[in-house]
């Protein structure tokens, strides 16, 4: 299962009820799972951290964001922190099993719906960003909500990617994007009076001016202390430590001493368990040290891929021929995503970078829509072998039977048809970077064609016998005719791809 992190951003952290609400409806939707839900008063805002998995994140990300669209009212809103929407910033982050690729594809989803059913105007940023100039957050939110109410539309670095080009009434506008983790973390220098030291510390600080290369700071007065608000955005670059380590000689140098610090959200176990190591001058530690982690190796163990070939091989008929190519197609998209990821960022592939993010993050659509394809292949048998069990004993019933058989058949021909048609794209995304993609990989791209078609062909199997079974065969005489079709498109692709292996193989 692919997990994601999301960690939204809304423009209320004054009013508890608002804050219960949004919340709320981010843990109503099944398969999310609420973590962390942090607020400011003086700030004036939360930050709400919540997982699920990839088929619903985006679900839950978009109920919370309809949410604040309905309670927040951002012409009435004041707080220290910058913002330009109710939903402020969006951000996906990868977890177990899951990729940039992925999130990103989640972003532009989530974007396209938002803009589409809310009329909020949507701007991708970070790894997502469709322009440069709009993968610094800070960027995408400057003169905040007034300001880009403005702007909005008049350039291009103002013009949103999904949406209407004016700011909603009062919803403002929303930054939806695709990050590694950060770390929200506050160093605080006692009274307010130490404001302009804050300051002239988060400027230092700072990596856009010169100090940590990936830290972002700003001083804020909170609950009459100064503060130096910092977001970590690679901990295993700049780590936790090391910001504290730099606010705090900062600060000494022109006569103050950090008082407290704290992090806002969650943290990785292991961003602690490094400034722990370093505090103690621990040497030679690692995670594996640590008993619960062993704990949790030992009580979770078995791996979901065995799992799966485990059920196969059991003497039931799901999950069977239509799920494993389902799973193939998944498979070959991994291998076209990973050969664009081995070519992505090379000199001398910079001709092509552009088209292989674009090949990577159609990779991981078509591999998540295959994944889906795996469970829904199986239920739509259960439901075939449910119509079978009716009973027959009239004429009515034996009529009612055949109706439903007819179309429960009907569906269990179109869900393996929408894996040979995620195949067949597999194996264009398999013949682009065959082509065009890291040469060291060939080898890695003809797999994954090979294995889109078997998956195409396996899928085609099931579509046909399906369809083979209907009491009026008319009806899925189309999905048998593109079944077809789809296949000896995939064989002409796979053609293709398997010479240019050959040729690189010599």
């Amino acid at each position: 299962m692919k997990l994601i992190e999301c960690v939204p951003n809304f423009s209320e952290g004054r009013r508890p009820e608002v804050i219960a609400a949004i919340r709320d409806a981010i843990a109503a939707v099944a398969g999310a799972h609420v973590l962390d839900t942090s607020a400011d008063a003086s700030h004036n805002r939360c930050v709400v951290t919540f997982v699920a998995p990839i088929d619903v994140v985006a679900d839950a990300a978009f109920a919370g964001i309809r949410t604040a669209h309905e309670l927040i009212d951002l012409t009435t809103h004041t707080g220290e922190h910058p913002r330009m929407g109710a939903s402020d910033v969006v951000p996906f982050i990868p977890l177990d099993g899951a990729t940039m690729e992925d999130c990103i594809a989640l972003a532009r989803q989530l974007g396209e719906r938002v803009g589409r059913e809310l009329a909020i105007p949507v701007f991708l940023y970070e790894r997502a960003a469709t322009h440069p100039g709009r993968e610094n957050l800070a960027d995408v939110r400057r003169g905040e909500f007034e300001g880009l109410r403005a702007e909005i539309g008049k350039t291009p670095l103002r013009t949103p990617d999904f949406g209407p080009s004016a700011v909603h009434r009062t919803a403002g506008a929303v930054a939806i994007g695709a990050r590694p983790f950060l770390v929200a973390y506050n160093v605080y220098l006692g009274p307010a009076s130490n404001m302009p030291v804050a300051k002239e510390v988060a400027k230092a600080v700072r990596g856009s001016v010169g100090g940590l290369k990936y830290v972002k700071g700003l001083g804020f007065e909170v609950d009459g202390q100064a503060q130096v608000s910092m977001n970590l955005v690679d901990t295993e670059k700049t780590p936790l430590h090391q910001a504290y380590d730099m606010v705090k000689m900062e600060a000494e140098a022109r006569g103050v001493t950090p008082t407290w610090s704290e992090l806002v959200g969650l943290v990785p176990e292991r961003v602690l368990f490094a400034a722990a190591a370093r505090h103690i001058r621990l040497r030679n530690f690692t995670p594996d040290m640590v008993l619960e982690r062993k704990v949790r190796a030992a009580v979770t163990g078995g791996e979901s891929l065995s799992e799966f070939v485990g059920s196969v091989a059991s003497p039931s008929p799901t999950p069977g021929g239509g799920s494993v190519a389902a799973h193939a197609g998944a498979l070959a998209a991994a291998l076209a995503q990973m050969v664009a990821g081995l070519t992505m960022g090379k000199k001398k592939y910079a001709a092509v970078d552009a088209e292989m993010r674009e090949i990577a993050v159609r990779a991981a659509e078509l591999g998540n829509t295959l994944a889906a394809l795996v469970a829904r292949d199986a239920s739509a048998y259960a439901v075939v072998a449910a119509a079978y069990k009716l009973p027959a004993e009239s004429d009515v019933q034996a009529g009612e039977k055949a109706r439903t058989v007819d179309d429960a058949l009907m569906h269990a021909a179109e869900v393996p048809l929408e894996t040979a048609r995620a195949c067949a794209g597999v194996a264009e995304l398999a013949l682009a970077v065959a082509e065009r993609g890291n040469t060291n990989a060939s080898s890695d791209a003809g797999v994954a064609a090979l294995l889109a078609e078997a998956g195409c062909i396996g899928a085609s199997y099931n579509v046909r016998i399906n369809v083979t079974s209907l009491g009026d065969k008319s009806r899925g005489e189309p999905l048998a005719r593109e079944a077809k079709e789809l296949v000896a498109r995939t064989r002409a692709l796979v053609g293709q791809v398997t010479a240019i292996v050959e040729k690189a193989l010599g």
